[in-house]
């Protein structure tokens, strides 16, 4: 078997395009930059100077304001020492009258308080003359005090308790008026003095007393209660016997004592409880 050997081919190559002029073109580009650059230096350069200038202006009114500046810190600095020197000498003469001024008030101050230590002196000694006086005065009223409760003890000791004609143990007995008031002030019970006269219906408390007879040799007597619409007659009654009878809705026990007699009167008083109904002033 007979094998065809392959053909060989032959690749055709193109033509090579002409050459560009890269060269000159690159020539160019580079020209501009170059010119771009330079203006723009020129401008840098241009607008540096001004700027310099600018601050060269700045930088001599700057140092013609420190000048001036300078000057009127100098005048200020004059004036105010000259002002200065002026307050300093208006102040020692203003220091030397408030002093002159101060010791005049203390002076003033000085005879005040002077007079006013004399004027309380002499107020002092007058109040130790009316404490002298007071304690004088407290002496005699601790005496008087001491003999009114002498006095006081002696008349409790004449004070006796005693049976009403009731029955019912009576409290203390006045023997007369002082003892009567002795026995107001032990408030114990009420106590209301009284004198009758004969025939005399006589309102004493909430009550009424007539005295009907009365026989002053034998010390007797003969009385109405009038109480609760009630007549009450106690009869032949000695003097000093507490006479007894109860009144009044919580029927309280009131006495009637009778301490002295004469020919047409008698003298007494009615005791009743502390609870007992009070007389009704007008």
């Amino acid at each position: 078997m007979l094998f065809e050997q392959p053909q060989s081919t032959q690749v055709v190559e193109p033509p090579a395009p002409p050459a560009r002029p890269q060269s000159g073109i690159l020539k160019y580009i580079l020209l501009a930059i170059a010119g771009v650059y330079i203006v723009a230096s020129l401008y840098l350069l241009f607008d540096q100077r001004n700027r310099l200038a600018v601050m060269e202006q700045k930088q001599q009114a700057m140092e013609t304001a420190q000048s001036e500046l300078n000057n009127r810190i100098h005048a200020t600095s004059t004036e105010f020492k000259q002002a200065l020197s002026s307050e300093v000498g208006m102040t020692k003469a203003e220091i030397a009258q408030r002093a002159a001024e101060l010791e005049r008030q203390q002076k003033a101050s000085a005879a005040k308080l002077s007079a006013a230590q004399s004027q309380q002196g002499q107020q002092l000694a007058a109040v130790n003359t009316e404490v002298s006086g007071v304690k004088t005065e407290v002496t005699s009223a601790k005496t008087d005090i001491q003999k009114t409760q002498t006095d006081l003890a002696a008349t409790n000791a004449k004070l006796e308790h005693a049976m009403g004609d009731l029955g019912v143990q009576s409290g203390l007995i006045a023997h007369n008026s002082s003892e009567l008031e002795m026995l107001k002030r032990k408030g114990e019970r009420n106590y209301y003095d009284f004198t009758l006269a004969k025939n005399a219906r006589t309102p004493v408390s909430t009550i009424s007393l007539q005295l009907k007879k009365v026989d002053p040799k034998k010390s007797k007597f003969t009385l109405n209660v009038i109480a609760d619409d009630k007549t009450i007659e106690k009869k032949d009654r000695t003097l000093l016997e507490p006479l007894q009878f109860y009144t009044g809705r919580d029927r309280m026990l009131y006495e009637v004592v009778v301490f002295s007699a004469d020919k047409n009167s008698i003298k007494g008083y009615l005791s009743t409880p502390k609870g007992a109904p009070t007389p009704v002033t007008p």
